[in-house]
């Protein structure tokens, strides 16, 4: 087959600049898709974090004028990751994360922050650069919504455009008189463009001119077409239901490897599940709990949010707790969450232990070391922790949402004498379901055989990136059907 080129779209890459899942997938993707013939360039705002690693660059495109100063295109290449990078200290060179003030409010410039990603995407795409034009522009997330209308509105040709929705919640929602500012047409502020409830809409303008719309997992693709899941957005992606693919996300099993992890305390393999014994130690350790191998160990590696349903770990702390069982928690977000675990901790010495903030090494520990791992999101497009402990032989406890029904397999009577089962998944999403799934977990977990056979149906689960890359490819090549 013809040889395709991708131009990826996104406002974080890992391992240069992250702050949730989304750049472990525009991380991850490119090398996938390399294995599939494309070649893939990926578009990152220049942030004070991603300058400082870029190395030998190129400029290929000036800009005398973007979004309130001149900036710069560069090309650069950093872990193997092809790069195009934009340099504008007047929108990107500022403390805090890409998206919000070190106070946590929104930088109040960033419908312009991200107009440019857009807009340069766009350029990128109709041949502005020399030496690369793109078959596709693939835009991850609301940040690059606006990259399908500026190629929309456009008059000149253009390339396929997809855009992945990582998380609906997020859209990116703008006064409407910065249209003009932002360089859209007046005729574009209509529902079939950019409007959106007399707003501007980016993720909306992205799922209304893009080519394609991908979500990451089957049942996600389907919530968000519904009234309770689609955040206002399900009446426009029902009419659009023949152009809505879910396409499950992968893990790099390169970086998460338990047999090869600097990480881990032991690496392992599902042939010598008991060395992970060294790993529960080394865990118990490095977060002040009591040292115990027989308690049966829980694991939190989360945003701290109420999406995330780590409400419902709080108040089931009591049950999970009451026969010597322990809770070790990596986390960051809300902050009565944070207090309110931090106290746990105070309350339960020796059983609970938390850090605050995120630590990658710390991750792969939880991982490697805990006996379950808790994913209660109340909606979760994909998750990747539950992946990653799936991988790990970290069983995980997940509720019956979005990609989690479609990647974990309950371990009920029936899958467990099949010996399909992965992990346990509850439903409804509240506090009588969690301590169900715990309950059930703390049985089979006793059951030592039982629980091993779990443990290696997880390991051998597909979690990479070959199924959905193929999936990817097949897609792109569709859209050029259209254009």
């Amino acid at each position: 087959m013809k040889s395709l080129s991708v131009l990826s779209v996104t406002s974080e890459l890992f391992p240069i600049i992250k702050t949730g899942g989304l750049a472990d997938v525009a991380g991850a993707l490119p090398f996938a898709l390399a294995r599939e013939g494309m070649e893939v360039i990926s578009l990152l705002p220049g942030y004070p974090a991603v300058l400082k690693v870029l190395g030998h660059t190129e400029t290929v495109r000036e800009y005398p004028h973007l979004f309130g100063g001149s900036a710069r295109l560069l090309s650069a290449t950093v872990k193997g990751l092809d790069l195009f990078v934009i340099d504008a200290p007047h929108l990107y060179e500022r403390p805090g994360s890409p998206y919000l003030t070190p106070d946590g409010r929104d930088w109040p410039d960033n419908a312009r922050r991200f107009a440019a990603l857009g807009r340069v995407a766009a350029d990128i795409g109709q041949g502005h650069v020399p030496g690369f034009i793109p078959d596709i522009v693939h835009a991850h997330d609301w940040q690059a919504g606006l990259a399908p209308a500026y190629l929309h509105y456009s008059d000149t040709p253009r390339p396929g455009t997809v855009v992945t929705i990582h998380n609906i919640a997020f859209q990116g929602i703008f006064p409407a008189d910065l249209l003009y500012e932002l360089g859209l047409p007046p005729h574009s502020f209509t529902v079939d463009g950019v409007e959106y409830y007399g707003q501007i809409g980016f993720l909306k303008s992205g799922l209304r001119l893009a080519d394609r719309i991908t979500t990451v997992s089957p049942t996600y693709a389907k919530e968000i077409q519904t009234p309770e899941g689609g955040m206002g957005l399900d009446g426009l992606l029902r009419s659009r239901s023949r152009d809505v693919f879910g396409i499950l996300n992968g893990i790099d099993e390169d970086v998460w490897n338990p047999a090869k992890d600097p990480s881990l305390a032991a690496t392992f393999n599902r042939d010598t599940l008991n060395k992970r014994d060294a790993n529960k130690r080394a865990l118990q350790e490095r977060l002040g709990l009591d040292v115990d191998s027989d308690a049966m160990l829980f694991g939190v590696v989360s945003r701290l949010s109420e999406q995330k349903g780590l409400d419902l770990v709080l108040a089931a702390l009591p049950s999970l707790l009451a026969d010597g069982a322990q809770l070790a928690l990596l986390g960051a977000g809300e902050r009565m969450l944070e207090e309110s675990f931090r106290a746990a901790s105070i309350v339960y010495p020796g059983q609970v232990g938390c850090f605050f903030g995120y630590d990658e090494g710390l991750a792969h520990l939880i991982q490697g070391g805990s006996d379950a791992l808790f994913v209660p999101s109340r909606f979760e497009p994909c998750g990747l922790t539950q992946l990653c402990a799936l991988h790990y032989g970290n069983v995980p406890i997940v509720s019956r949402v979005g990609g989690l029904a479609d990647t974990v397999i309950d371990a009920n009577e029936m899958a467990v004498a099949a010996g399909v089962a992965t992990g346990f998944q509850f439903s409804p999403v509240n506090l009588t379901g969690l301590i169900d799934a715990v309950n059930r977990a703390k049985i089979l977990w006793s059951d030592v055989e039982a629980w091993g056979r779990v443990q290696r149906n997880g390991m051998t689960a597909e979690v990479g990136w070959g199924g959905p890359a193929r999936q990817y490819a097949h897609l792109y090549r569709s859209c050029l059907e259209d254009v």
